[in-house]
């Protein structure tokens, strides 16, 4: 396997550091192989990036025959548009490096959690295209194949995650609505929206699961195809749900919601063949 380790400065000056887990091709198997990918995005609230939504989930996918990256994007202080660049860059590592890391351009996933999955959302959908078009990438040529979000931040309306818009546009524009509409996802899903798995917990305190049916109508109205799962147990920042990615080892342990990364992996599997 390789292991990539990159830094990926920020347009503040800030670092972001992007990982890769690449398996080895084998002459037994398949020498000239190329894997589908799946670029990890972790929450935090855009103040951190959690290491339970990081390197599990990575090797989850490994497990299934996925080359996985984890991307821990700049946080406060650092403002919007700074982590939706990295992203960007993130993607063109990827698919600018795909014969090298034996992996396939057309077929590269971004999954985020919470304020992560905010910013999968923002670099999948045309949310952020103008922002990625004003420092030099094409959002075409940055947009993954498919998106899937676990207990997403999607509205910055009236059931926002309002610590997560606070921390993204600071004090001078966390209360302006025209930013807040442009970074509010549900307004930016349409035709060029690849295909959407989300899942969230019903009884999530913080983010509430009303942010992901908001995402799931905007889909429909658009005719993104869209998967999604509601658990009836468990709150927020969940992983794996297993003692793996549990808060200290013991808590946010829940069986109904283990089942997600199998769901998820069986629609990559329909989607990318």
């Amino acid at each position: 396997m390789q292991y990539i380790d990159q830094t990926i400065t920020g347009i503040d000056g800030t670092p972001a550091h992007f990982t890769g887990y690449v398996i080895d091709n084998s002459p037994e198997v398949d020498p000239n192989r190329q894997r589908p990918a799946v670029l990890v995005i972790p929450g935090g609230g855009y103040e951190m990036t959690s290491d339970r939504e990081a390197e599990p989930i990575a090797l989850k996918f490994v497990g299934a025959g996925y080359n996985a990256f984890v991307l821990r994007y700049s946080c406060k202080p650092s403002l919007y548009p700074t982590a939706l660049l990295e992203a960007a860059e993130a993607m063109r590592l990827i698919r600018t490096h795909a014969d090298e890391w034996h992996t396939d351009p057309e077929r590269i996933a971004v999954i985020g959690f919470s304020a992560g999955g905010h910013l999968a959302a923002n670099l999948a959908t045309t949310a952020g295209d103008e922002d990625e078009r004003a420092h030099g990438y094409d959002p075409d040529e940055v947009r993954p194949n498919a998106l899937m979000l676990g207990y997403p931040v999607v509205t910055s309306g009236p059931l926002a995650h309002r610590g997560s818009f606070d921390s993204l546009l600071g004090p001078d524009r966390k209360d302006d609505q025209d930013w807040l509409d442009k970074l509010s996802i549900e307004k930016h899903i349409d035709a060029k929206t690849p295909p959407v798995f989300a899942w969230h917990t019903v009884p999530d305190d913080c983010v509430p699961m009303e942010n992901t049916l908001m995402l799931i109508s905007a889909c429909k109205a658009a005719g993104v195809p869209v998967e999604a799962h509601l658990f009836p147990e468990g709150g927020h920042g969940l992983a794996l749900g297993t003692a793996e990615t549990a808060w200290g080892g013991k808590g946010n342990i829940f069986p109904c919601i283990q089942v997600w990364p199998e769901l998820a992996i069986d629609w990559l599997g329909r989607l990318f063949g």
